[in-house]
């Protein structure tokens, strides 16, 4: 008599999250297992080149588990590694986590070939490893690649297609936005300007800049600026006519009398025609690659320098830009012409917000 035995034999893959580190560092084994000998087991007694071999084991599995992190969602489908749920999320969160100071440094421009061959002036000038640079330049490569002509919002299909929490998933969105835009972010002037500067903006934009119908006019992706909004935008041109330029001039100068020094207050009489001009003059230029592109730098050269020139708090800067926005809305372009308002509050709550964040006191 015989009887059938199925038979399963199972071995879980073991995973150092601190070996994982520095291997996502881009230490080489001999250096990782020194860090780990001069770090956790400082105490033990354990031979160099034993600690060596068994790091070097480690990353054989790395480099195994790499290809399929290239794509999240066959690691939870695959049945080589026996891998539980927590330690794939930690996995995936890990290898798709990245240095604002890298993202930096290569935020907004192409991501040719050429550029990944100048990581190592990057690696140089942040102090991080050419691997690692390398490693976070490949991956937002790799989730642009992904979501650009994906319909739908860009944070939750990032999420969908890479399993990152929303956390990480919307600093992904907001690099690939900005690098799908071409936004200039490398120009002497705006050096000072953060990661987290960026972010902020790009977010602000793709908040209330992005067509928000599911049937857009213009079949616009999420990476893309709602064109039907920069049409009317083109409206705002009105502002700049003399009538409505000194109304609004008067209305913003009699709202902020009590509330800005004197030296502000007439900074503000000086230079208020110019700042209205570079505000509007962005609006209407939405419309254009190249002025999209040098956003940024209009911003800071034709707003933010005028007003660090005046020495206006941040402050004053916040209570002028509101009052602004708010009597705009009072004069006879927008009453005349009602649906105007929600475009104008709808581009001046962005760019409020983005100057705010970018000026540095």
């Amino acid at each position: 008599m015989f009887a059938e035995v199925d038979v399963f034999v199972g071995n879980n893959t073991i995973v150092d999250p601190e070996i994982f580190q520095l291997w996502l560092n881009g230490y080489t084994a001999q250096d990782a297992a020194a860090s780990v000998l001069q770090g956790t087991l400082k105490q033990e007694s354990i031979p160099l080149d034993m600690l060596i071999s068994d790091v070097q084991d480690h990353y054989r599995t790395f480099q195994m588990l790499e290809r399929l992190l290239h794509s999240p969602p066959r690691l939870s489908e695959q049945w080589t590694f026996q891998i539980t749920p927590s330690i794939q999320k930690m996995l995936i969160e890990r290898y798709y986590e990245f240095d604002s100071s890298v993202i930096r440094e290569f935020l907004g421009k192409k991501l040719s070939s050429r550029n990944r061959k100048d990581l190592d002036e990057v690696s140089e000038k942040t102090g991080i490893h050419i691997k690692s640079c390398r490693r976070q330049f490949d991956n937002v490569k790799r989730v642009y690649k992904v979501v650009d002509d994906m319909i739908g919002p860009l944070v939750q299909n990032i999420q969908s297609q890479f399993l990152l929490s929303e956390n990480l998933a919307r600093k992904y969105a907001a690099v690939v936005y900005l690098t799908n835009n071409r936004f200039e972010t490398g120009k002497r002037k705006l050096q000072y300007l953060t990661f987290n500067d960026f972010l902020h903006c790009a977010n602000q934009m793709m908040s209330n800049w992005s067509c928000m119908k599911t049937d857009c006019k213009y079949e616009e992706t999420a990476m893309e600026m709602d064109r039907e909004f920069l049409q009317e935008l083109r409206e705002m041109k009105l502002l700049l006519e003399r009538d409505n330029l000194d109304s609004h001039k008067h209305l913003v100068l009699s709202a902020l009398k009590a509330k800005i020094t004197e030296r502000t207050y007439s900074d503000l009489e000086n230079t208020f025609k110019a700042l209205s001009r570079t505000l509007v003059n962005i609006a209407y230029g939405l419309n254009h690659s190249k002025e999209v592109r040098d956003l940024f730098v209009d911003i800071v050269e034709k707003f933010i320098e005028p007003c660090r020139h005046g020495r206006w708090t941040l402050q004053e800067l916040k209570y002028f830009l509101d009052v602004y926005t708010e009597m705009a809305v009072n004069l006879d372009m927008f009453q005349s012409e009602l649906h105007l308002i929600d475009i104008w509050e709808r581009y001046m709550k962005t760019m409020s917000s983005c100057i705010l964040q970018m000026y540095h006191t």
